[in-house]
């Protein structure tokens, strides 16, 4: 499944008043209207170019407003028509309509590519904060749309996007008896969907390399637990090993060397690391404890892991070496599933407590604890690339005779704009991979 490359080329800044305070969304504070924007139909020329035009548009509005960010001020609105990208706003149109960002843009086509151009306007201040042009091929034409969106969110917001992305997961089917689960993927907003393992053996836990478009999964193929690495872009899979009584895939380190996994042998379970080029492991943890669930800091540094050596399932943090080891949770239920944000800020955790799940953040410190979704089951959190979103599945309490349908999920850190994720069947166990390159 190799990459298609996106060609950028950056246009000029415009600042024509630099005099006035920069347009630019505050993500860091609670929940708030989302920013109007206006949106025209990118320009285009001829019937065929046209509908990649609407195509484009179409994927770019819906990664912008999915954020919770962002609205789209509706077409019947618009006063202005653009007909080339050397025409300049008419910002008392706009401003008339309450736009707060305009986005101009075309699409051209050069044999079998796309030529792609925006400009994002500041309305009020009348001022061009970005110019930008993409060529791919046509049939890239999608993923040119993310990068869009992308470099959008990143202007008005002052951090990454999240749209250029992907998400591995495990598909299930089948009755709760005989449950089918295949290796998935697909774009984060749910579209170029493909199965990457046929489901004769049962897989779990996939997790992306932050780094590289590269996944570790379980698979009990003869039933004996073995863990794959599995590289997205050639389809090259290599094995890592056999570890009796593993239950969770290995996370990859920040630099994506190593890999922390944890396997239970005598009744109880310790963290290993392992270093993926040499594939000799460490032990980080002793004890009679079920140590599990190990996720690293972005700097390498720390670790962070459930473990029930206090006699409940807690959080703890130690050094990357093992040593100086902390309890960080201390509230009611129990805790799991915890995984460091890439931003270094938060981390994510599935909580249970008074019979319900949930999803929920704190400090590396273990302050400020915020849960953020709750229900029968929510479990298995992973951070978007630039930390702002967590994507999760869910399941309702099912009959009696049957299991309730398994869906993924986001939700963004103020805990609102939850939003479900489409899939063929069910989903479980998501992992978000890195930006593509």
């Amino acid at each position: 499944m190799k990459l298609k490359k996106v060609w950028l080329f950056l246009a000029a800044f415009m600042l024509a008043n630099p005099a006035k305070a920069e347009l630019q969304i505050d993500v860091s504070g609670a929940m708030r209207d989302p920013m109007p924007i206006a949106f025209p139909e990118m320009i285009h020329d001829g019937f065929f170019v046209g509908q990649y035009a609407r195509k484009i548009r179409d994927v770019v509005m819906a990664d912008l407003e999915r954020s919770g960010l962002f609205k789209i001020i509706d077409d019947n609105s618009y006063i202005q028509e653009f007909s080339s990208m050397d025409q300049e706003p008419n910002f008392v149109d706009w401003k008339a309509i309450n736009a707060q960002a305009l986005v101009q843009s075309s699409v051209v086509e050069n044999g079998n590519n796309l030529r792609v151009e925006f400009r994002l306007w500041d309305v009020f201040a009348e001022n061009q904060m970005k110019g930008q042009s993409f060529t791919t091929t046509k049939d890239n034409w999608r993923r040119i749309a993310h990068v869009m969106a992308d470099a959008i969110y990143e202007r008005l917001t002052g951090e990454k996007g999240y749209f250029d992305t992907r998400i591995v997961y495990v598909s299930e089917s089948g009755p709760a008896t005989r449950r089918v689960k295949r290796l998935a993927i697909m774009d984060q907003d749910g579209e170029n969907h493909k199965f990457l393992t046929s489901g004769s053996s049962l897989v779990l836990t996939p997790r992306f390399s932050p780094n590289l478009q590269q996944i570790t999964y379980m698979s009990y193929s003869g039933n004996t637990p073995r863990v794959y690495l599995l590289d997205i872009e050639t389809g090259k899979q290599t094995l890592l090993g056999n570890f009796p009584g593993m239950t969770f895939a290995p996370r990859f380190s920040p630099d994506s060397s190593k890999v922390l996994l944890s396997y239970a042998s005598g009744g109880k379970t310790n963290i290993y690391e392992m270093d993926l080029k040499t594939r000799t492991s460490k032990r980080l943890t002793w004890g009679n404890a079920i140590d599990t669930s190990p996720s690293y800091s972005p700097d390498g540094s720390q670790i962070v892991f459930n473990s029930d050596r206090g006699g409940n399932q807690q959080l703890y943090v130690m050094n990357a070496d093992g040593s100086d080891v902390k309890r960080i949770s201390f509230g009611s239920g129990r805790y799991a599933t915890p995984v460091w944000s890439p931003r270094g800020d938060y981390i994510a955790f599935t909580k249970m407590a008074g019979g319900q799940f949930y999803i929920g953040v704190m400090y590396p410190d273990g302050s400020g604890e915020r849960l953020l979704a709750s229900g029968y089951l929510v479990e298995a959190p992973t951070w978007s690339p630039n930390g702002r979103v967590l994507m999760y599945f869910r399941q309702e309490a099912g009959g009696r005779r049957s299991s309730a349908p398994v869906k993924l999920y986001t939700i963004d850190l103020t805990g609102y704009n939850e939003r479900q994720i489409i899939t063929p069947a069910d989903a479980s166990d998501p992992a978000w991979s890195p930006l593509l390159p």
